[in-house]
């Protein structure tokens, strides 16, 4: 069955950019590993200065960061020294373990001229791996499989699903998939993982008679096939798998114990957590809370 409905909310992540919060929701926290996902975007005004898009140095724990595009370019930078300008179609997998901190900047403005649109998620660490040191690895379009049928367009960004694998590293059992329906296409979802669910990014579909429009995350439960009828031309997310356990989620810091949140907030205060060696000038301070991870959704502040 449809288990729920997830309506995408308005969130700023800089002075200038606002994005689709679509994860995490109050009666839907995570979808298997996935834990957070934010859709920004189409910016087609793009401001005479794009640096008032840049989401600024900020850290992460316990979680990997996951990137995708579909139009414009974002240069990363983060505590490893990596610098890696992030184009459309590719995957840029960010794993924060023990903690890292990047930043995401908008620097030729020409790259942005046919506007900007992006996917960010965020997928929860096992236990064994909160801990595991950083990393980071841009994956090219042409190591992401792609398959196609009639009216349909898929490719697999990370996991499995149907049939399909690549060489993106995962620390659990998951999918992540871009999916584009001609008109009147018919798609289902991959039956192999426990939970599973699709982001409308543009267009609408069909499913049981009732129409779903762009903006709405639907998810369902194991052993459901639904039948997915696209009703104009349209561009879905899938993602899911299998769940991790619970999670505390404070600001950017994800961990399965709430003690480990109050010692990253106070590492990140305390400057222990590095700046980005070619980004290190300024940076997001801590928000102004002094209040315990209980476990609910993250504050407004810049998230990334």
């Amino acid at each position: 069955m449809l288990d729920i409905v997830i309506q995408a909310r308005e969130a700023a992540i800089s002075k200038q950019m606002q994005v689709k919060r679509i994860l995490p929701f109050r009666l839907r926290r995570m979808i298997g590993p996935f834990i957070f996902m934010d859709h920004a975007g189409p910016v087609v005004d793009i401001p005479a200065g794009p640096s008032a898009l840049d989401v600024l140095p900020h850290p992460h724990i316990g979680l990997s960061t996951v990137s995708y595009l579909f139009g414009g370019q974002v240069t990363h930078r983060d505590s490893l020294g990596v610098e890696q300008i992030i184009r459309p179609g590719e995957v840029n997998w960010m794993t924060a373990g023990s903690g890292i901190a990047h930043s995401e900047r908008f620097e030729d403005p020409s790259a942005l001229s046919g506007g900007l649109e992006m996917i960010q998620t965020w997928v929860a660490l096992p236990e064994k791996d909160e801990e595991a040191s950083p990393s980071f690895t841009n994956y090219a379009p042409d190591q992401l499989p792609i398959f196609t049928d009639k009216g349909v367009w898929m490719r697999l960004i990370a996991g499995n699903a149907f049939g399909l694998n690549n060489a993106v590293k995962t620390n659990s059992p998951l999918f992540y998939l871009h999916v584009v329906l001609k008109k009147g296409a018919r798609f289902g979802l991959p039956k192999e993982h426990s939970e599973r669910g699709f982001y409308i990014v543009n267009g609408s579909v069909e499913m049981a008679g009732v129409t779903y429009p762009a903006g709405q995350m639907l998810v369902f439960s194991k052993g459901v096939d639904p039948l997915i009828i696209a009703k104009e031309d349209t561009t879905l997310m899938l993602l899911g798998g299998e769940p991790l356990g619970d999670r505390f989620i404070w600001w950017n810091f994800v961990s399965s114990r709430s003690e480990r949140i109050e010692q990253a907030k106070e590492d990140w205060k305390q400057g222990r957590i590095i700046l980005p060696p070619n980004d290190n000038y300024e940076f997001i301070p801590l928000p102004d809370d002094s209040s315990k991870p209980a476990g609910g959704p993250p504050r407004p502040e810049p998230l990334s």
